[in-house]
């Protein structure tokens, strides 16, 4: 896998991710509101279908959050926090074909791969060598930069708010899934209150075309969205969400412990003409 796909892949996933999360609120009948507390708090008197929409706009208006996420389908695995106005921190893993740490101020990324990362562009000893001389040293440069600027969209803050609180478009032409004649009898339903991380959430599940979706929900204080589960066909997808309005760290890398980002594009051109 190259460089370029690999970053592609890491925007790829994080759209897959908000895709779930958006598609759990455009449902077109809420279920009936449960009156009994059952531990629910303030949300016992609230519909399943009020309870997701309200936790989408806890999304859409946060500052800042921790995002991470995982699939069965593909190995990649994002760990970032962001911010609205693009910084993040953080970790980017694909797997067997290594992992990297994240730092983006501005328009300044930082960049540390591990091990396995250098093996895995470089053949031979030329990845060992490089992964040697290249320990605990971060890649600098700019968004200018394209590999640079393809990896940091995972820090796209307001990308993913804006996805997530756009409604599904249907997949044929004709009506929208907000058509009362042709809508699909599809609801919300609540689920037993459980725990997220320390932190009481309820479930809202919605079960549509063989998948399930599950949004857990945040019971005390703010009702943030904690977590989504998303299985169909086996496969299953998971988004953790938390540290909300968290501000985002902004150390970065010392001088001394940088190297600039052509030193990936000339090893990989190394590679290449070998």
């Amino acid at each position: 896998m190259t460089s370029r796909r690999r970053a592609a892949s890491v925007t790829a996933a994080l759209t897959c991710g908000v895709t779930l999360l958006a598609g759990i609120t455009c449902t077109t009948a809420a279920a009936a509101a449960d009156t009994s507390d059952g531990g629910e708090g303030d949300l016992a008197n609230k519909s399943a279908q009020q309870i997701a929409d309200d936790a989408l706009q806890q999304l859409v208006g946060a500052q800042s959050l921790r995002l991470r996420t995982q699939t069965s389908a593909d190995p990649t695995k994002l760990d970032l926090t962001l911010d609205r106005a693009g910084n993040c921190t953080g970790a980017i893993s694909k797997g067997e074909y290594g992992s990297v740490e994240l730092i983006k101020r501005g328009n300044q990324v930082w960049m540390k791969p591990d091990a396995a990362f250098w093996k895995g562009q470089l053949p031979g000893k030329s990845g060992e060598e490089a992964a040697a001389k290249y320990e605990n040293t971060f890649l600098h440069g700019t968004t200018k930069d394209s590999f640079l600027r393809n990896l940091a969209a995972a820090c796209d803050l307001k990308a993913f708010q804006k996805s997530a609180s756009t409604p599904e478009k249907p997949s044929s032409g004709g009506h929208t899934p907000s058509s009362p004649s042709h809508a699909p009898s599809v609801s919300l339903t609540k689920g037993r209150p459980t725990t997220e991380e320390g932190t009481r959430v309820l479930p809202v599940i919605k079960k549509a075309k063989g998948a399930v979706q599950t949004l857990y929900v945040a019971i005390d204080g703010t009702h943030y969205p904690r977590k989504l589960t998303a299985e169909l066909d086996h496969r299953s997808g998971t988004i953790q969400l938390s540290n909300y309005n968290t501000p985002v760290s902004t150390k970065t890398p010392a001088p001394g412990d940088t190297a600039d980002i052509s030193v990936l594009e000339k090893q990989l051109k190394g590679s290449q003409g070998a």
